[in-house]
């Protein structure tokens, strides 16, 4: 049936919104189509109607498992702070649509979200109905509208995050500047395959001809996988972990200071984001900037200095409350990151014991990521958040207990499990949140007093928290 824009004189922003997630979404549709029918055909053809504005504006195209956003988050930090516009698309969002478009970090005015709804639309439908590819996908119709908001605003640059894998990926219409390829380790494995060489592979398609390809470090067998496919397409390819090198300095709950010899300077950087791993991200983000002064851009130490040190992203060991018990959200959402984490907590935070607000999405594997957990012998509160594809409390509070954790039910939702938590929590004590980014931006929500953006015309999504 075709979703036809309401008979008013102008699109409100709801009314936006409920289009486009009228849409087919692998992300959250809980009978979403599979990745075997993933293809480029729909999101070209859309593309091409609109005027190919994908292909006005120089790009950093990246990929991986485990970064990608943070890194993402580094470059456009910097090219912003050389004076460009830089307009920024990621995936999921911690609290509304609008965040994943943005430009110098600023989300897409509502207004101008709902406005291109509109205007896009009867294309849209067009492809849908005589493109002889089906009807677009969620995610085909958001990146196809990032990038005609970029053109629109004039970006300088545009810096484009991939959604999932990387071969089929809505993205993977760029022609861009430089790609790169954060850490990768297993996620997603009923779709993009169970071994590392075979997610290697997906994410490696984002590798073009003769465009260099900056590798963040990896697993040999997924660095082996990528050095083929960069090799067969005569890509350039910058191994950070061969080439260049980091030593950590200091470190608390504001940032850390580490010195990163780069493939042309030595950069003492500060960031305001925690964890090891982060330093990791930061080397892969200088790596591509001074891929992109080689290729003849205007960029500078300073940019490089100036932009990590002012680089946000919020949901990454993002410390919400220093007063009385810690609080602490992560968006830890598979084994390895769960383990970085873990590492990351233990590290730099004193706490008597732990409280973790835990739920995760179906199709991550929360026993690994709780057999992570088990290490700080903590109280879990099984929970559920309004993601559609939320494992269920029963589910998680069983996956708690084959790992031997200690686990109580909350039906409540990431609110009323995060109060809970706290009320239990001594002063001593560290409250977290983690096991999906969706549980994150709920807790955020809770704590920070953030009205959510609900969607209650989508299967399994209810009023949750309280509220």
């Amino acid at each position: 049936m075709s979703l036809a824009i309401p008979s008013t004189n102008k699109l409100d922003y709801p009314a936006a919104v409920r289009l486009a997630m009228g849409l087919a979404d692998f992300e959250r549709g809980t009978h979403s189509p599979g990745h075997s029918t993933f293809h480029l055909e729909r999101i070209t053809m859309l593309l091409e109607r609109l005027g190919n504005p994908h292909l006005a504006i120089p790009t950093v195209h990246v990929a991986g498992t485990k970064g990608k956003g943070s890194t993402a988050a580094m470059i456009s930090s910097i090219l912003s702070a050389a004076g460009m516009r830089v307009g920024l698309y990621t995936s999921p969002s911690l609290h509304t649509v609008t965040e994943r478009v943005r430009v110098g970090m600023e989300p897409i005015a509502q207004e101008d979200f709902a406005g291109l709804v509109e205007r896009m639309w009867p294309e849209i439908e067009w492809v849908g109905e005589h493109g002889g590819y089906g009807p677009l996908m969620y995610f085909e119709f958001l990146t196809a509208l990032a990038f005609q908001h970029f053109s629109e605003t004039n970006s300088d640059f545009q810096v484009i995050e991939v959604g999932l894998g990387g071969r089929l990926d809505a993205t993977n219409v760029v022609q861009p500047a430089v790609s790169v390829i954060t850490s990768i380790s297993l996620d997603h494995t009923s779709v993009l395959g169970d071994t590392i060489p075979l997610i290697a592979a997906e994410k490696a398609g984002i590798i073009k001809d003769s465009v260099p390809v900056v590798i963040a470090p990896q697993d040999k067998a997924a660095l082996d996988t990528i050095r083929r496919i960069a090799d067969e397409r005569s890509s350039p390819m910058v191994d950070v972990d061969r080439r260049l090198s980091w030593q950590p300095q200091h470190a608390d709950l504001d940032g850390q200071t580490f010195i990163v010899n780069g493939l042309h300077d030595v950069y003492e950087v500060t960031i305001p984001l925690i964890g090891e791993y982060q330093q990791e991200n930061a080397a892969t983000a200088i790596a591509a900037t001074e891929t992109l002064i080689d290729a003849g851009h205007s960029l500078s130490k300073a940019n490089i200095l100036d932009g990590l040190r002012n680089v946000r992203w919020p949901g990454r060991f993002q410390v919400l409350r220093r007063d009385g018990p810690l609080v602490i959200a992560d968006g830890a959402h598979n084994p390895y990151s769960m383990r970085r984490f873990v590492e990351a907590l233990t590290r730099h935070v004193d706490f008597e014991h732990p409280l973790i607000v835990f739920g995760t999405v179906k199709g991550h594997s929360a026993v690994e990521m709780l057999e992570e957990l088990a290490a700080l012998d903590p109280t879990v509160i099984a929970v559920q958040s309004r993601h559609p594809k939320a494992a269920t409390v029963e589910e998680i509070a069983e996956a708690a207990q084959a790992v031997g954790v200690s686990a109580v039910m909350e039906h409540g939702g990431v609110g009323v499990a995060t109060r809970r938590a706290l009320a239990l929590a001594t002063s001593s004590d560290a409250v977290v949140g983690t096991g999906s980014l969706s549980v994150v931006g709920e807790m955020i929500e809770e704590i920070e007093g953030i009205e959510p953006e609900l969607y209650p015309y989508l299967k399994g999504v209810k009023r949750q928290n309280g509220r």
